[in-house]
């Protein structure tokens, strides 16, 4: 009998989890665990953030489906890890501290056969001072609570302007990256043309001013070097795009700035020009920065080996020699989302290390780090857990170890729907697919490093309908 753990329950870890029980015989064990107690479908935070959406409609308790399904489930946050076991005992574990009820704060040892690290990212909210969710105006989207005090912000803000008569004095909403290295600026994209529209839909949009500000070099960068995509048949760059886009909607835009700093309704930044500069606010919506959780891993005489298991993330099969930016390729990121010290140890989604970043890396004129991280939200999610679920299970199954299944993110696509508006008529929405979402120069020279047969953009009112149709379906599967 083999026991396979799986370490969160968001996109890549339930995938994993409910993959693995469909596959398995009844024999071996599925265990999860995971701070949280309830799932999120987190696309559809977007609309719990301008009050479209309750957070009952995108959340379910995990305890009673993990039981009906046959899938362990320990609500405990990861201590540290023991790949060698400890002691005379060599069977490997992580150690678990209990978050809730009874087991709160009570530790354990969970061993296993076969682990996966599905934490996904800490939102480190800590690393730009005063930005705490639902302080200093400003909030985040980031979770189901989150963006249910977003909504809370951005609601009352928009009474005050319906009673206001001043209609010289706009108010000001500033959304986009939180860090010069934040990433997810698809979710804060996705986010300001909502708070757009439902400003226009209570009448007040004339009387605010919408900016976005971003650690991009370029609009529409989205940490993934921009895309040259197909639009009708027409190869137009994603700065292009969402320039029309922005400038369609009366959005400002400051790039190149790096967040250091929030305080009641004033972000401090520096840009690549090296002038450190303010933008004031009445509501603000910024993405924190996201890193690892600061795990810590022991062989067994209890020596320190975090540097095998973790660089931030969790190490993989990648390839993290250091070398000029210009020399990464796409043969540099992981296939198999294993750990080269630990072979029974994988790191899905966004729990894996990336061997680099997929934007150019810019510097301002006095060091400071200002461009985006590699993104690994979404569909990479969802395709590399099932992938490395895949082979644990091969490799159970054959009693030898199998990495037959592979999948980099330099040969993978991913699909986006950023859609305004809530609603079958009141909406629009613009739907991007990427491929490879790691742009490979060689293979697609003359086309930014991807195939613009797959890498298409479109506007309209039928992505809108898509990303409707897409909640009930993909929420009531992951149920």
């Amino acid at each position: 009998m083999a026991k396979v753990v799986l370490l969160g329950a968001g996109i890549a870890g339930h995938t994993a989890a409910a993959h693995l029980r469909r596959k398995l015989s009844k024999e071996h064990e599925v265990v999860v665990v995971s701070p949280n107690r309830n799932y999120q479908w987190v696309p559809s935070n977007i609309w719990v953030g301008i009050g479209r959406m309750k957070p009952k409609n995108i959340i379910f308790p995990l305890e009673p489906l993990y039981k009906k399904k046959g899938i362990g489930y320990i609500q405990s946050k990861v201590v540290s890890f023991h790949p060698e076991g400890e002691g005379s005992d060599n069977k490997p574990f992580v150690l678990v501290e209990g978050v809730y009820g009874t087991t709160k704060g009570t530790q354990e040892k969970v061993t296993y056969d076969y682990l996966i690290n599905a934490t996904g990212p800490k939102l480190a909210f800590d690393l730009t001072e005063g930005l705490n969710p639902g302080t200093n105006k400003a909030f985040s989207v980031c979770t189901y609570d989150h963006a249910e005090h977003a909504w809370q912000g951005l609601s009352a803000l928009i009474e005050k302007l319906k009673a206001s008569k001043d209609s010289t004095n706009k108010a000001k909403i500033l959304i986009g990256t939180g860090h010069p290295k934040a990433t997810c600026q698809g979710a804060a994209f996705e986010y300001i043309l909502n708070v757009e529209q439902e400003l226009s839909r209570h009448k007040v949009r004339d009387k605010v001013e919408i900016t976005w500000i971003s650690n991009e070099y370029k609009l529409g960068d989205f940490g993934m070097d921009g895309m040259l995509m197909s639009v009708g048949g027409t190869p137009m760059p994603s700065d292009e795009l969402v320039e029309m886009v922005f400038a369609d909607r009366g959005i400002k835009w400051i790039l190149g700035a790096g967040v250091s700093k929030v305080e009641d309704g004033l972000a401090h930044y520096e840009n690549l020009e090296g002038e450190y500069k303010t933008e004031s606010f009445d509501f603000a919506m910024l993405i924190p920065a996201f890193s690892g959780h600061g795990f810590k891993a022991f062989d067994q005489q209890n020596n320190d080996i975090t540097d095998k298991l973790f660089k931030g993330f969790m190490i993989v099969d990648a390839d993290y020699t250091p070398r000029p930016y210009e020399e990464w390729t796409v043969q540099d990121w992981p296939e198999t989302y294993q750990n080269p010290s630990y072979p029974n140890i994988f790191a899905p989604g966004i729990a894996f290390a990336p061997p680099h970043a997929i934007s150019k890396p810019r510097k301002s004129i006095n060091g400071t780090d200002i461009s985006p991280s590699p993104p690994r939200t979404g569909m990479p999610s969802g395709i590399t857990a099932k992938l490395v679920a895949d082979n644990i299970i091969d490799s159970i199954n054959l009693g030898k170890s199998s990495m037959h299944h592979k999948g980099s993110m330099g040969n993978m696509g991913a699909a986006c729907i950023a859609s305004s508006g809530y609603g079958m008529l009141k909406g629009r929405g613009i739907s991007i697919t990427t491929f490879p979402i790691v742009p490979d120069y060689i293979k697609y020279p003359n086309s930014g490093g991807r195939d613009l047969g797959k890498t298409i953009g479109a506007l309209g009112l039928a992505g809108h309908w898509v990303k409707l149709s897409l909640h009930s379906p993909f929420y009531t599967k992951q149920k």
